[in-house]
């Protein structure tokens, strides 16, 4: 049972009263009760509240999901960017490295590490790599064949090749070789006009002079030709001091004699012109041999043979010929210091 209020009047009586008993309205069965409706009407607030709390919840989830996913996709974007980004420098940085190479090794490095590269930079890398091969092929070729004219044809058809110091450093070893087995002053200035800066200037220089040094140039016979005229024909003409300026103050021979002087030169002359010699005149066959050396810094030695003819004319104007054969040696300044003769007998 529960006190109610009559719908009619208001007064407070029982539900389960059959009428009011202020007013004579039916009460029982007919009126509901307002605890009841006030309940129920609860209910129906508290059920609804509860629904409203339930879906109010499920539609800020989506909104945070949104927002979440929304900056997730953002952040992957960017990474994304910046990973080509980063992917598109390293492949710029390996193309201009590769291009600039002349290692065929590293150009099939790069079509190996980046066959999905910009379509210009594949086919230039494999242009570069297919002249680079071609070298290659063609300094095996010139190595194989270790000629000069191979060698110099590389050089000439790939004048960038990593090969090229090896390729001039063989030509010129080639080239030194044959100065080398020539031996003679002509070959060497080939030498010298073909490689400037070769790698053998100073040796063959130093080889010229040494050549020179012993060669018998036309100014070293006309200067010992002249020397021995001189003397001989200051024996004809007995005249000592003519005589004595060919000759070395100490003369490391003289006719047999060692250490001799000026003194013993002019002893000689006096005793060939015996008493019975009216006159004498030697003649020079000019069949010079000379061999001509290095002693010195800028010090040069000749030594030298040749035939020579006297021809003595007795008192009773008799003539004889005698034929000698002479044996000399020339110092740097260009007097004898060592003399022999010998008599030819025919």
């Amino acid at each position: 049972m529960a006190i109610i209020k009559c719908p009619e009047c208001g007064h407070e009586i029982s539900d389960k009263a059959p009428f009011c008993p202020s007013c004579g309205v039916p009460i029982a069965g007919k009126v509901v009760s307002e605890s009841t409706e006030t309940v129920d009407s609860k209910d129906d607030g508290i059920e609804q509240c509860t629904n409203n709390e339930n879906v109010q919840p499920s539609h800020n989830n989506k909104i945070i999901i949104g927002v979440v996913l929304a900056i997730v996709a953002l952040v992957v974007g960017i990474g994304c960017y910046f990973y080509f980004s980063i992917q598109s420098d390293k492949e710029l940085q390996a193309y201009n490295f590769a291009m600039a190479s002349k290692d065929s090794q590293v150009l099939q490095s790069y079509l190996d590490q980046y066959p999905n590269a910009p379509e210009e930079h594949l086919d230039s890398i494999q242009a570069h790599l297919d002249i680079l091969k071609k070298a290659d092929f063609d300094w095996t070729n010139a190595l194989i064949s270790n000629s000069k004219s191979a060698l110099e044809q590389y050089v000439t058809s790939h004048p960038d090749s990593p090969y090229k110091a090896i390729a001039m450093h063989k030509i010129d070893s080639i080239d030194w070789g044959i100065a080398q087995q020539n031996n003679t002053v002509e070959a060497f200035e080939l030498y010298l006009e073909q490689h400037s800066e070769g790698e053998h200037v100073d040796e063959a220089n130093r080889m010229i002079s040494s050549i020179n040094s012993r060669t018998i140039q036309p100014e070293d016979r006309l200067m010992i030709s002249s020397i021995f005229n001189g003397f001989f024909k200051s024996l004809s003409d007995k005249d000592e001091d003519a005589l004595t300026s060919f000759v070395n103050p100490l003369l490391a021979n003289f006719l047999g004699k060692p250490n001799a002087t000026k003194s013993d030169v002019v002893t000689f002359m006096h005793k060939i012109y015996k008493s019975d010699v009216k006159s004498m005149r030697w003649q020079l066959l000019d069949d010079y041999a000379i061999n001509k050396k290095e002693v010195g810094a800028q010090q040069t030695e000749y030594a030298v043979t040749f035939s020579a003819i006297q021809t003595v004319v007795s008192q009773d104007n008799n003539t004889n010929e005698v034929k000698y054969k002479i044996s000399a040696k020339l110092n740097n300044d260009g007097r004898i210091y060592d003399f022999n003769m010998i008599k030819l007998v025919e």
